[in-house]
């Protein structure tokens, strides 16, 4: 139940497990896991993020959703895709962080997502507030 405050709970097995009830469990819940389930956890936080684009463009967004993978921005003007670029921001507790990524998808709202760059170590110390985040 730890993990309920997280809405990631989507159902529940009761003890002691019966076949038939589990089975009904997982059929009614299939569809769901298979459409949502996602790598990272997504933290909805909105904050200012420097982004500076591969061609020496410079740039200010909104993030939308952060995560150890990537995070969403809306900005005025929004990189191509693929365009390779270093976004710089803050969160609460952690002090400003620069992380390399790419630009995967843009939408015509001016969203945008950015993929970190998994060999970028500076990543790492996001994935630790992340996590101090979903504990706290």
């Amino acid at each position: 139940m730890r993990y309920s405050k997280l809405c990631l709970l989507n159902a529940v097995f009761h003890e002691p497990l019966e076949r038939s009830a589990a089975m009904k469990l997982v059929r009614s819940t299939k569809m769901l896991v298979l459409h949502e389930f996602r790598r990272y956890v997504r933290i909805p936080v909105m904050t200012e993020v420097g982004v500076v684009i591969s061609d020496g463009g410079r740039m200010t967004a909104t993030s939308q959703e952060v995560s150890s993978g990537g995070m969403s921005l809306k900005g005025h003007h929004v990189p191509e895709i693929g365009s390779m670029v270093e976004v710089s921001f803050s969160l609460l507790t952690l002090p400003r962080v620069w992380v390399r990524g790419n630009v995967t998808w843009k939408k015509p709202n001016k969203n945008f997502g950015v993929r970190f760059d998994p060999t970028d170590e500076r990543r790492q110390r996001l994935k630790e507030w992340i996590v101090a985040y979903l504990e706290g």
